[in-house]
């Protein structure tokens, strides 16, 4: 079985993801490592490199079907288009595997709390927060959730994480995945 977590940046799906890997003995991949691993460069160099956004996405897709085709028994975490574009072009291609995608959802303000940031080089970085900073970066969050809306609403479960815990939000996973496999 293949879990393949979706959702906008910084609402969980890498510690979420690793989580429910760990409990469940898979092995966990992070999409965006594992592009620059492929590609032997950082993220945004990569972009860089690419004259649109989309054409960064079909790079990604390259390295998202060769994780598909490869492994069994994994949890990978994708990125916030994983059900849009190129990404979902791979995600059909291998839906008749034992593959279900996993949408996570969670408040506006609490994704703001976790937002990282990072330098052309994936270094991270310190980001000073004023009022009027938070203010535009949840207003990107809103656009983002929107932008991303319908392509989340085609992944098998959609889980809402807000208010919930690490540990109750993993059990809650396996708990939905079991049932969904007995179906």
């Amino acid at each position: 079985m293949i879990l393949y977590f979706v959702g906008i940046s910084c609402v969980g799906k890498t510690t979420i993801g690793k989580l429910v890997a760990q409990k469940l003995g898979f092995s966990f991949f992070d999409l965006d490592l594992e592009i620059q691993y492929y590609y032997g460069s950082p993220i945004e160099r990569i972009q860089d490199e690419c004259l649109t956004m989309n054409d960064y996405r079909k790079k990604g897709s390259v390295v998202l079907d060769m994780l598909f085709s490869k492994h069994n028994d994994c949890v990978i975490a994708g990125t916030p288009s994983g059900l849009k574009f190129s990404y979902l072009k791979v995600y059909r291609k291998h839906k008749k595997k034992d593959l279900i995608s996993i949408c996570l959802k969670d408040s506006h303000v609490n994704v703001l709390n976790r937002l990282e940031f990072y330098d052309k080089d994936s270094n991270p970085i310190i980001e000073i927060m004023d009022d009027y900073k938070r203010a535009g970066y949840l207003n990107k969050i809103r656009e983002d959730c929107e932008y991303f809306k319908n392509s989340y609403m085609k992944a098998d479960l959609l889980i809402n994480i807000k208010n919930l815990s690490l540990e109750e939000i993993s059990d809650l996973i396996i708990d939905k995945i079991s049932f969904k496999t007995k179906s």
